[in-house]
């Protein structure tokens, strides 16, 4: 399918019909982007355009317009955010304040919970064969890239823990299939080039849904967890 690319003033006069309709839809989306310091969900973007605009291709639009430009627009997860240009990030790169700094621990459960997750502390633990403080999951969960996604229905109910969008946003990936596989991790000289043929991991799963053996994090759980205060007791 060919890209859709906006029509200019005095280009073959003005755009009409429903291509003026995607410009329009483009020109709310692109205000509603730049104006939030955060990726915009799609799902608020579908609410803010005319009704019966194709998103997808609202978006594809600006991607396109943006393409060549200082900033980009680029996909995270399900939303939507503006970015400086990979080529230019070396610009302003000295210019911002690293404020994470993981240890390598820190480092080995983040990467645990971006391949294998869901999962639980009890699973990261047995993956890297020690035990795992619960200051460095606190640590994770305080930067944005960690989220409890629920308890699994086993014993004992254990929380499981997933990447966030800020996650994907950081590292620049659109979504958890991007993350980098076994050839690209041994090519970037982060893993052995001496691994088992047949070693791969694990892909998570896509998306803010649930797994199977999962239940959603609840009121109580949270108040069980220290991380809401009881019913009552607020100040």
């Amino acid at each position: 399918m060919a890209d859709i690319v906006p029509l200019k003033p005095g280009q073959n006069g003005t755009s009409s019909g429903l291509d003026a309709e995607i410009d329009e839809a483009a020109r709310i989306a692109e205000a509603l982007i730049f104006a939030s310091a955060e990726p915009v969900d799609e799902a608020l973007i579908v609410r803010k355009l005319p009704q019966g605009i194709n998103v997808r291709v609202v978006m594809d639009r600006l991607m396109h317009h943006y393409a060549d430009r200082g900033v980009n627009l680029v996909r995270v997860g399900d939303a939507w955010a503006f970015r400086t240009a990979a080529d230019l990030a070396f610009l302003i790169r000295d210019e911002k304040t690293e404020i994470r700094k993981l240890s390598r621990a820190g480092l080995e459960v983040l990467a645990i919970i971006a391949y294998h997750q869901p999962v639980t502390r009890a699973e990261i633990e047995e993956i890297r064969g020690v035990a795992t403080s619960k200051g460095t999951l606190d640590v994770l969960l305080e930067s944005g890239w960690v989220r409890m996604r629920g308890r699994r229905r086993s014993p004992g109910r254990p929380v499981t823990y997933g990447t966030t969008n800020g996650f994907l946003d950081h590292f620049g990936l659109a979504e958890l299939g991007d993350l980098p596989g076994v050839e690209e991790l041994k090519g970037a000289g982060l893993l052995s080039g001496r691994v088992p043929a047949n070693f791969s991991f694990p892909m998570p799963g896509e998306g803010e849904e649930l797994a199977e053996d999962e239940d959603p994090i609840t009121q109580m759980d949270l108040e069980e967890l220290g991380l809401l205060a009881p019913r009552g007791e607020e100040n």
